[in-house]
């Protein structure tokens, strides 16, 4: 797998609690065999207060009560994943480009695939250049174990904790570009101005860390199970890279609001739980587990850990997530 770093120099517009100009380190990812490639931001790491204070205008009672935690530095993309890099995997193309890396062979057909969709996942809203809607959290993770056998680095859903991490940037507010909703047209595709659609990746500003459209256009999945509770019930070694591991089916944790959603679903903060009337219009039996028919406004974004882990530690991963 071949990456290069670049340095995007990211000038700010509005009144963004900033500096006018700030570096952001990106490397440029690519799925062997084709033209596709997929920017990724380096993110530090560092602690920040999760969740959002009684005083946040819109505050729901499982964002609290905020929790000071820390996260350990990771790669991650710089935009949503889209149909051109999902659709390599669902079409079944270019895996002659097996790698082998230490001695492992990183065999992707041996990776379970989607099923055909039952509706055109987009919706005709468009699918080059445009967000993957319609996605399940097990379709996210499916593709992010096959890009793994592509390429031989470890990708994965961000955790609630690290999405919310990259998503702030350093802000406290109840947005990134602050308190004021108003500044949202600025950065997100949302309810107010998105005319039901989500729109091409990037067409936004960024955020500091040079992440676009981390507010809007798809709502994003996490890694974790979704609990009400989640902040009461850290203890102090859960405030290091906190993950609630899923144990059930539903609900999972969406982040980030969408296209279909109002500002205050798309504060830093805000959580959104999964629910089976995603699925309401899909005949199969039991239902896909790879398609929402009817949640076009979901999506998700790629992480890699900094830190990469062992083979045995991926398998164990795979394991825990897909309940095998």
């Amino acid at each position: 797998m071949g990456y290069k770093y670049v340095f995007l120099s990211i000038v700010w517009l509005g009144n963004l609690p900033f500096l006018s100009a700030q570096q952001i380190q990106v490397h440029i990812d690519s799925i062997p065999g084709t033209e596709v490639i997929f920017p990724m931001a380096r993110i530090p790491g560092g602690s920040f207060f999760m969740g959002s204070s009684e005083q946040e205008a819109g505050h729901q009672a499982d964002e609290a009560p905020r929790q000071e935690v820390s996260i350990d530095g990771f790669w991650i993309g710089v935009y949503e994943v889209t149909f051109d890099e999902y659709n390599v995997f669902r079409q079944r193309r270019f895996d002659q480009s097996n790698l082998t890396i230490n001695g492992k062979q990183y065999d992707a057909d041996a990776v379970t695939r989607p099923s055909p969709p039952y509706e055109d996942p987009s919706f005709g809203m468009g699918t080059f250049g445009y967000p993957a809607g319609s996605m399940s959290q097990y379709a996210s993770l499916r593709y992010c174990q096959w890009l793994y056998e592509k390429t031989g680095i470890f990708y994965r859903l961000p955790t609630e904790a690290e999405w919310e991490y990259a998503c702030r940037a350093g802000t406290t507010t109840a947005w990134y570009t602050g308190d004021d909703p108003a500044a949202l047209d600025s950065v997100a595709w949302y309810y107010a101005n998105s005319g039901g659609v989500f729109h091409k990746v990037g067409e936004k500003a960024p955020n500091a860390w040079g992440l676009y459209d981390m507010l809007g256009n798809v709502a994003e999945w996490t890694l974790d199970q979704y609990q009400t509770d989640f902040y009461a019930s850290m203890g102090d070694s859960a405030k290091i890279n906190p993950w609630r591991v899923p144990r059930n089916l539903l609900p999972r944790t969406v982040r980030g609001g969408s296209y279909d959603d109002d500002a205050d679903m798309l504060r830093s903060a805000a959580r959104k739980k999964s629910d089976p009337i995603w699925q309401v219009r899909d005949p199969q039996i039991p239902k896909s587990v790879w398609w929402n028919t009817d949640a076009p406004f979901v999506g998700f974004r790629l992480l890699r850990p900094e830190a990469q882990p062992t083979p045995q530690e991926i398998e164990a991963f795979w394991a825990l997530v897909f309940g095998e």
